[in-house]
């Protein structure tokens, strides 16, 4: 008997998903096991495999098109069989494919910059709308996608007939000037979810900020004499990662989660690391922080980055985070704010490290600095809680010996 393959929600906050890939075409024989198509979903672009076995009767969703979780994605049975039935009873119908598989390409529009309209073009105009034939019906759609007026288009086709070469002379003849411009591109599955995940973070959870400077010399030299001797590279982020996580040990109302009608308190400590990727964001986690050295962390977040970018990060990637960071120090911005990530109560936003003049032991010299900000839901973190918080945290990067034990390397 005919069974239906449904969009599978393959991410938490998945709502719909993209056929990148088919594996197996109509009339193809599946078995359990069976790798049927490649899935994009908000995340990842994911394997699908099958968790049935027969014929492969009807694909629901062609490669580039989208459906909602639980839409019919395919029909598996016996060869022959009718499904007609099946699919009147249950199908939902899936977004079309683009026309092309090529990478996206941009639409751009044009639309002329208004200008006076002689009574010669305000004739022309009425000839060509009144359907007497005074302009072609593909030089008619191509005006209308791109904006232009057909007022001021000079027909060179028979009897002054407006036709294609028309509207293309007269598009390419306009420099920058003269023509408005814009491009648009259809929002990827990540950046819808992206959108719905922090609007609702930004404006359910009443944000506040915490900022402080840390002078990092003690970070910076630590950091250079550990490369200098261990195969796998510290970055600045690891340690961060790591003060972090043993900062996150001595403050647990940090490390916690509003969930409507009570607190979740975490007592492990899970770091989610967020990365650009190039249709947005993804935060892939490092699990348990506290109780890995720092090539571990390193090592970890060079692997979840290469996952991210190749977009193969798995749902035990991403999922489980109770505290989040934020670094845009390597882009040269010294400090921002940051929008929390669900479910998490904070999010600490890094900057660069800038090197300034700063004041020690009552003399001017100079100091390299970084600032940081802690983004806070006032819901389950106050004031206080966080800026005790940030102060053991400025501790542990100032005298880094603190959380650098003779096994933390």
């Amino acid at each position: 008997m005919a069974e239906v393959v449904n969009m599978p929600r393959l991410s938490d906050t998945m709502t719909e998903g993209v056929v990148a890939k088919w594996h197996k075409k109509v009339g193809d024989k599946i078995s359990e096991g069976d790798l049927l198509a490649e899935i994009e979903t908000d995340k990842a672009t994911m394997e699908f495999e099958s968790f049935q076995e027969g014929v492969l009767l009807h694909i629901g969703v062609e490669e580039g098109g989208k459906a909602p979780v639980d839409s019919i994605l395919a029909i598996l049975g016996e060869k022959g069989e009718d499904i007609e039935k099946l699919l009147k009873s249950e199908e939902t119908p899936a977004e079309a494919p683009k026309e092309e598989k090529k990478p996206e390409q941009p639409k751009v529009e044009e639309k002329a910059a208004p200008v006076a309209v002689s009574k010669q073009k305000e004739e022309q105009v009425a000839a060509s709308s009144d359907g007497n034939g005074k302009i072609s019906p593909l030089a008619k759609k191509l005006a209308d996608e791109r904006n232009i007026n057909v007022a001021f288009l000079k027909g060179t086709g028979d009897n002054g007939r407006i036709v294609k070469r028309d509207v293309d002379n007269y598009a390419v003849g306009f420099s920058a000037p003269s023509v408005e411009r814009y491009t648009e591109v259809e929002v990827s599955q990540m950046r819808k979810v992206i959108a719905q995940r922090l609007g609702e973070s930004k404006f359910s959870a009443p944000h506040f900020y915490l900022k402080i400077e840390i002078n990092m010399d003690k970070t910076i030299e630590a950091r250079t004499a550990i490369n200098s001797v261990s195969p796998v590279k510290i970055s600045f982020n690891d340690m961060i990662v790591k003060a972090s996580a043993m900062a996150l040990q001595h403050h647990p109302q940090i490390n916690t989660s509003w969930l409507g009608d009570k607190i979740r308190f975490n007592e492990h400590i899970h770091i989610g690391v967020a990365m650009a990727v190039e249709d947005g964001l993804l935060v892939p986690v490092v699990r348990f922080a506290d109780n890995k050295r720092l090539s571990e962390i390193s090592s970890e977040v060079r692997e979840l980055s290469s996952k991210a970018k190749a977009k193969k990060l798995q749902p035990e990637d991403w999922e489980g985070n109770t505290f989040t960071i934020s670094n845009l120090g390597m882009f040269d911005i010294e400090e921002f704010t940051a929008i929390i990530n669900p479910p998490d109560a904070c999010i600490l936003a890094i900057g660069g490290i800038i090197e300034k003049p700063v004041v020690k032991n009552g003399a001017i010299v100079v100091g390299k600095t970084l600032k940081v900000t802690l983004s806070c839901d006032h819901r389950v973190v106050d004031g206080v809680v966080g800026s005790k918080f940030l102060g053991t945290l400025k501790n542990y990067l100032e005298n880094p010996v603190l959380f650098m034990g003779s096994n933390s390397i």
